[in-house]
């Protein structure tokens, strides 16, 4: 499994999910996390960067809305109570990843 964060410089929110993915990850070796500064709408697109941050597993971003485009922007995320975050919670990339394992 190769993960990867994307996030505009200077994102506040790359910092929190980097801290809650590496909850998740504590314990599973062989999970490479490759960070990625993206700092146009050109290179949003490219990569597949729904906002700042963005998690891709695989390639994919789990947490992509249908209908979303690229964006160079904050991203917010719901959490399970229903309120906004900067990034996904522990739990949901927890079940993220575990999705993706499950698949591939």
């Amino acid at each position: 499994m190769e993960l990867t964060v994307l996030a505009v410089p200077d994102c506040p929110n790359a910092p929190v999910l980097e801290r809650r993915l590496a909850e998740v990850l504590a314990g599973r070796p062989g999970v490479r996390v490759r960070r990625r500064v993206v700092a146009d709408a050109a290179e949003a697109a490219r990569w597949g960067m729904c906002g700042s941050p963005t998690l891709l597993v695989d390639g994919a971003d789990p947490f992509a809305a249908p209908g979303g485009g690229p964006a160079v922007a904050c991203r917010l995320y719901r959490g399970e109570d229903g309120r906004l975050d900067g990034a996904p919670t522990v739990e949901a990339l927890r079940r993220a990843l575990e999705q993706a394992g499950a698949q591939g």
